[in-house]
């Protein structure tokens, strides 16, 4: 199959065809912010923090859901697309509490030099019921959440659980399990697939547990003292038990007890 030639920031490349802007910058070495994206999702475009400028075009557009076409000409590092990237970034980070840190959001603020105005910050509304500790493994703190809906199509299209989902209109608009359950009250199956794919830490494993009378004496502690799940002897590869496809995993031992579970990439973790 024949390639594309495209011109990204005065420089003409061939690219496979098919492949978005974003794709095709990525395969040429030259890296644009993203966060609503990511490998092994459907494209969602909502974040915006991708726009580029192209040729011929009236408005930005953004470059994870905009296909590669035969002599496109694409200005990354415009002044226009820069400054509006960096708005979006700005406007994200205004709407989450100051100082924390909000993962690939906050690594891309800081490449992009980008801090928020006092004035800004000054209209911050908190998220209604933020905080949710109810599940026995992850947490979920919608203070973070900028609505990428990255946790609903992993939940939805990759792991096709259906748990998770949207409501609310506008301002409104929240991220819910179920009919607005706790998720921890929710038919979540505890995969951690919305954990690895949100990009702020909004759902977040648990580093800490409270032991139960069953884990206390596994770990020589007493019933509602603090667990550490990050310590640990080794880490051992191996495949999830709970179905036939062989999706791999890593579990982390202490003292021979297996005391948490990662997602290891592999050809079944992929569908």
């Amino acid at each position: 199959m024949s390639g594309v030639t495209i011109e990204l920031d005065g420089r003409k490349v061939q690219v496979q065809p098919g492949l978005s802007i974003l794709q095709a910058a990525a395969n040429c070495g030259v890296e644009i912010p993203h966060l609503c994206t990511c490998d092994g999702l459907r494209t969602e475009g909502n974040c915006r923090s991708c726009l580029v400028e192209v040729q011929g075009e009236r408005n930005l557009v953004a470059s994870c859901s905009r296909s590669v076409k035969p002599g496109m000409v694409v200005q990354i590092n415009s002044p226009r697309a820069v400054k509006n990237r960096a708005l979006v970034l700005e406007l994200m980070l205004s709407d989450l509490p100051q100082g924390g840190d909000y993962g690939e959001l906050s690594t891309a603020a800081a490449q992009a030099g980008v801090t928020v105005r006092p004035a800004l910050q000054a209209q911050r509304a908190p998220a209604p019921h933020a905080h949710d500790a109810s599940h026995p493994a992850m947490q979920v703190n919608l203070d973070a959440c900028i609505q990428c809906t990255r946790c609903v199509r992993a939940c939805r299209e990759s792991q096709v659980n259906g748990v998770i989902g949207l409501a609310g209109r506008g301002a409104d608009t929240h991220i819910v399990f179920d009919l607005s359950d706790p998720m921890g009250l929710s038919s979540c199956v505890a995969c951690g697939e919305c954990v690895q794919a949100c990009p702020t830490g909004a759902i977040s494993a648990k580093p800490l547990a409270s032991a139960t009378h069953e884990t206390a004496e596994a770990f020589g502690t007493k019933p509602g003292q603090c667990v550490r799940f990050n310590a640990q002897d080794k880490t051992v590869d191996s495949v999830c038990p709970y179905c036939g496809v062989g999706c791999l995993l890593t579990y982390h031992v202490q003292d021979n007890k297996i005391i948490s579970v990662d997602g290891r990439d592999g050809p079944a973790n992929h569908g």
